[in-house]
């Protein structure tokens, strides 16, 4: 089973980023930790992690700026959510369309 959350020191070391990165990322709320009582012992997710990843590649290289990388992760996840309201569309349709016709057909 993957790991599910990463500290600090072991995402800055991963994804080979500095510090105040992921402090910009945080600050324009496009990354979020878990807090612990105390700041260091923030941790990531998984889902985090990946818009950390996206968010890096968009501005090495593509040279986004944070408030497009932001924009930009957005209509991502709009996407992906409407994608699964289709396949939830189309889940329904086709069980409408099996309950209608003999199992033989």
């Amino acid at each position: 089973m993957p790991k599910q959350y990463w500290t600090l020191t072991e995402v800055v070391e991963y994804f080979d980023v500095d510090e105040r990165f992921l402090r910009d990322l945080e600050s324009e709320e496009i990354v979020r930790a878990e807090m612990e009582a105390d700041e260091s012992a923030r941790t990531f997710c998984m889902e985090e992690l990946e818009k950390l990843r996206l968010a890096k590649i968009l501005v090495e290289d593509m040279e986004v700026n944070l408030p497009g990388v932001e924009v930009i992760l957005r209509m991502r996840q709009n996407m992906l959510d409407m994608r699964r309201q289709f396949d939830a569309i189309l889940e329904d349709v086709n069980r409408h369309i099996r309950g209608r016709f003999p199992e033989d057909f």
